[in-house]
């Protein structure tokens, strides 16, 4: 016979379940064959509930407290073995306990980057990463769905599921957003409580209450990411002569100690040169000049006002050289205009 025949005859009668680790959502009573005692004291701590599941389907659920597991106790029981009123004999069901504390720093994030339409850049690929915290409300819909029959079930065997979830939920509710990348990051406190607006109820279908939403990031694929920098720095830098001379005095220290007071100043000078090379290469703005007529300001040698259309020049009625339409004598020939 030996002792574990010994005691798997034994009727249980004290249940109960010191939680070991703050990942377990889901723990079942180790019965192992026995039968539960009529009369049994279940313990439920505080930030728990239990669940009896008869024949797979679930029965009674319990609070935190102490109950005495008799037929007043276990109505829906009860009535699933058919008992007579005031029964005496064990009965065999497992009890399922379950954590109902909030499961905090949950992390979650986008696998791949998701594509999507943008104001200013026609379309945009985005990352994105954050935290959430959940914690179990429906223990008879989570045993149903999600943990079944497992001795333990904690929050790592749920986490592929849940950032599923989360993940299939990020476009849609940055396309209601209507938003552009450039302003997400000002908005994220506003991104994040619409999220967790929109992914409670997948929560909840799930036997699950969603506490909180953060959103940590929204980033974009480096290649994007680098041609953003580049385009940035080119509208910070403006003046490109300006932007070479900057980088040559910025490069000095390091050219001194590379090649000394000679490899300094080289650098300077080269990066002076570049910088009136590039300046001298860009359009010059035109000189103005003031409308004979209606006195706007237009650029100087136009021959017909933008504004008004008048006749800016002249031809010398002498040598046909145009003049302009304030002169007195043509310039050439010296011929009075007309």
């Amino acid at each position: 016979m030996g002792l574990w025949n010994a005691i798997k005859g034994q009727a249980i009668d004290v249940i109960e379940w010191t939680e070991s680790s703050d990942d377990v959502l889901a723990w079942r009573f180790p019965v192992e064959g026995n039968e539960i005692k009529n009369g049994a004291k279940l313990t439920v701590r505080e930030s728990q509930t239990a669940l009896l599941v008869d024949q797979g389907q679930p029965a009674d659920q319990f609070k935190p407290g102490l109950h005495t597991l008799e037929t007043e106790n276990l109505p829906i029981l009860t009535k699933l073995q058919s008992w007579p009123y005031g029964f005496k004999s064990p009965f065999k069901s497992e009890v399922y306990f379950y954590s109902l504390r909030e499961k905090l720093d949950q992390r979650w994030g986008t696998p791949q980057p998701i594509t999507l339409r943008d104001k200013e850049f026609g379309s945009v690929q985005i990352r994105m990463f954050g935290l959430f915290s959940y914690h179990l409300a429906d223990a008879p819909s989570f045993h149903r769905k999600i943990s079944g029959t497992r001795a333990v079930f904690g929050t790592d065997d749920l986490a592929g599921q849940l950032v599923g979830v989360v993940a299939g939920a990020v476009p849609g509710a940055f396309a209601a957003s209507g938003l552009p990348f450039l302003d997400m990051a000002a908005n994220q406190s506003a991104l994040s409580a619409t999220m967790k607006e929109q992914l409670a109820p997948r929560f909840a279908e799930l036997g699950l209450s969603l506490d909180s939403f953060v959103i940590q990031s929204v980033t974009l694929p480096e290649p994007l990411q680098k041609a953003l920098h580049e385009k940035q720095s080119m509208g910070i830098v403006g003046d490109l002569g300006r932007y070479a001379q900057y980088q040559a005095a910025q490069a000095i220290p390091e050219a001194a100690k590379s090649g000394g007071l000679a490899g300094a100043g080289l650098g300077l000078g080269v990066g002076v040169a570049m910088g009136q090379q590039m300046a001298q290469a860009l359009p010059q703005q035109q000189p103005q000049a003031a409308c004979v007529s209606c006195k706007k300001s237009i650029e100087t040698g136009s021959a017909f006002c933008k504004h008004c259309g008048a006749a800016q020049r002249r031809a010398c009625p002498q040598c046909k050289t145009e003049a302009a339409s304030d002169a007195t004598f043509c310039a050439k020939c010296g011929t009075k205009l007309p």
